[in-house]
């Protein structure tokens, strides 16, 4: 559950200047949160990102469009359920009962992005199979695409004041009486959440902010992995598993300093999910390299090969083809109206001047 709004303090930073806005931008029903805009946002700039770079990769417009729109959904539901699932006690009523209402308000926070990473794979995976498009172009374009959605949408946890670590003295600890309000809660007494899995916390001072941090590097591979894909990409699936192993080394560490990590017993899911898929990647990238390298000049990437232009033409042409024929409607639309038009009125103003002058002879 959301707490109430307060301001949010760097000290370190900016002393005791206050960063004050209420999480809830729109108050209509249940509300419009600002963490919803924000991923919403992130999510429309990473799209825009990849319809813009897909010609690169050899992706008609149509098939990336498909594979997003399907992904996109079953994305928020991965994230929802992952959270879900390693958090089920969070769901339950005091009789033990599964509580559906809770489980599907969103809006109060909860989204875990592994699980979102996830469930986007594998529905749009799918989408491109049943579409028959190249799985490792369309998995290369939108791993910069997450990197830009993540990069902005980890400030939708700011503005919710989530996503924090442990104590700190660096000078980017934050504070606020939510963050507060929340040690408080967990730490208070002895069967509580902190206090069982050994993480020392106290409210009296800042703590890290874990999605600055996570923010930041996102941002910074979103760069890198754009230059090296348009300058040394050397193989299809390459740029993907250098996002993985990107995210992968970042989410390790910071996922360490959280204070709100799923858990299997004492082992955080995420840093063990983390460091898995970091080290895995990292092992393809050899191998495929080395592959790609000993095949020579008798390896293209999927965009240089003769498949990949005739699609691309092919959709080039029907995108034309439906520009000519929206030209066409409008111009007959024209027409029409054009033909409906009252006709000249300049013998209705004859037919007055002359019952005018009539009317002057009278007189």
């Amino acid at each position: 559950m959301i707490m109430t709004d307060s301001p949010i303090r760097f000290p370190g930073l900016f002393g005791d200047w206050a960063f004050t806005a209420s999480s809830k931008a729109i108050n209509i029903g249940h509300g419009i949160y600002w963490y919803g805009i924000i991923i919403a946002c992130g999510l429309l700039l990473a799209v825009a990102f990849c319809l813009r770079q897909r010609k690169h990769y050899g992706i008609s417009e149509d098939d990336l469009m498909d594979c997003i729109l399907w992904g996109i959904p079953c994305g928020i539901i991965g994230a929802r359920l992952y959270y879900v699932i390693f958090y089920l006690d969070l769901f339950r009523d005091a009789d033990g009962k599964f509580n559906w209402g809770k489980a599907v308000a969103i809006w109060d926070g909860g989204l875990a992005i592994y699980g979102g990473v996830i469930g986007a794979l594998l529905v749009g995976g799918l989408v491109a199979k049943l579409r028959k498009v190249k799985l490792m172009p369309m998995l290369d374009i939108v791993a910069v695409g997450f990197l830009l959605g993540q990069g902005i949408g980890r400030w939708g946890n700011f503005t919710n004041h989530e996503a924090f670590g442990t104590n700190t003295d660096s000078i980017f600890g934050m504070s606020s009486g939510k963050i507060q309000e929340w040690i408080v809660n967990n730490t208070a007494y002895a069967g509580n959440t902190l206090y069982g899995k050994g993480i020392n916390l106290s409210e009296h001072y800042p703590v890290h902010p874990c999605f600055l941090y996570e923010s930041v590097w996102c941002l910074l591979g979103f760069f890198l992995l754009a230059y090296i894909a348009r300058k040394h990409r050397k193989f299809d699936g390459q740029i993907f598993l250098m996002y993985v192993a990107w995210y992968g080394f970042e989410r390790f560490f910071v996922e360490g300093l959280r204070t709100d990590s799923l858990y299997i017993g004492t082992l955080r899911v995420s840093q063990v999910l983390a460091a898995v898929s970091c080290v895995t990647a990292i092992v393809l990238l050899i191998v495929c390299y080395s592959r790609v390298k000993r095949m020579g000049a008798d390896y293209h990437l999927y965009c240089d090969t003769a498949e990949s232009k005739q699609l691309l033409a092919e959709a080039a042409a029907r995108e034309e083809n439906a520009r000519k024929k929206r030209e066409g409607d409008v111009e007959l639309t024209e027409k029409i109206l054009a033909e409906d038009e009252p006709e000249d009125t300049e013998p209705e103003a004859a037919s007055e001047e002359q019952t005018s002058e009539t009317s002057t002879d009278k007189d």
